[in-house]
């Protein structure tokens, strides 16, 4: 997974910080005949993750996620999603297909300017983040949103930056999935009486320069080709595609 830990942060990020023993977590591993492994399903809460590089057990790790009656999601690298397809399809309301984007320090071409409207988030900050997530119409409703990101300031494996404008939330972004080697952005969004005005970018920036000072590569997710363009400026560039399915 090291190989390709951008695409692997979920799963690298998720075993190093919580490990086997949560109630919240399983990790299962699809072995070759010659017991190398071959794929492995990650559960987060009841959303699934699979990752491998060649052929594997499909039909075992459906049969697994059809067993959670709960299941609200699965997604992944695209061409291994597109293994599920047939037989979960049905399962979920909405397939969202998105670019998948990648940073590293030999790409970026920004800096971190740190403005004095922007800082990070804390605690008390959690409510307002959520609210503004919540007025972003892109955004996909997930019952467990307050939960994880209480739970990522807990364990240091995601951070949000907010810019204020006279003490109101203008912009914010966040990382999830922090681990040894990358760290995925999510949760960028403006709220809307401070739209086009250059305020997420600033924070994104800003986030980026810090993620990337401590070594790590970051990624993000994006469809929507103005936002494609601006994460492009700050050197992100796409390695793939990433699909997304929900009910």
């Amino acid at each position: 997974m090291k190989e390709e830990a951008s695409i692997n942060l979920f799963i690298i990020g998720d075993l190093e910080t919580f490990g086997y023993e949560t109630e919240f977590q399983d990790l299962w591993g699809d072995y070759g005949e010659n017991g190398n492994l071959r794929a492995v399903l990650l559960r987060f809460y009841d959303s699934y993750i699979p990752y491998a590089k060649g052929d594997f057990d499909t039909d075992g790790f459906i049969g697994i996620i059809k067993k959670n009656k709960n299941v609200s999601g699965i997604s992944g690298k695209a061409d291994i999603v597109a293994k599920f397809e047939s037989e979960l399809s049905e399962c979920f309301t909405k397939k969202q297909t998105t670019f998948f984007a990648e940073c590293t320090m030999d790409s970026f071409t920004g800096c971190s300017v740190n403005p004095l409207h922007i800082k990070q988030a804390n605690f008390s900050d959690i409510d307002r983040i959520i609210a503004l997530r919540e007025t972003i119409k892109e955004f996909m409703p997930n019952p467990n949103a307050k939960e994880i990101l209480k739970k990522s300031m807990e364990t240091r494996t995601g951070r949000t930056y907010i810019y204020e404008v006279d003490g109101q939330l203008a912009a914010a972004a966040s990382t999830t999935a922090e681990n040894t080697f990358s760290a995925m952005v999510v949760g960028v969004c403006t709220a809307e009486d401070y739209r086009n005005q250059g305020f997420a970018s600033l924070v994104v920036k800003t986030l980026t320069a810090d993620i990337l000072s401590e070594g790590k590569s970051l990624c993000l997710f994006f469809d929507n080709p103005a936002a494609g363009r601006i994460y492009q400026r700050l050197g992100y560039k796409t390695i793939g595609h990433w699909i997304m399915y929900q009910k």
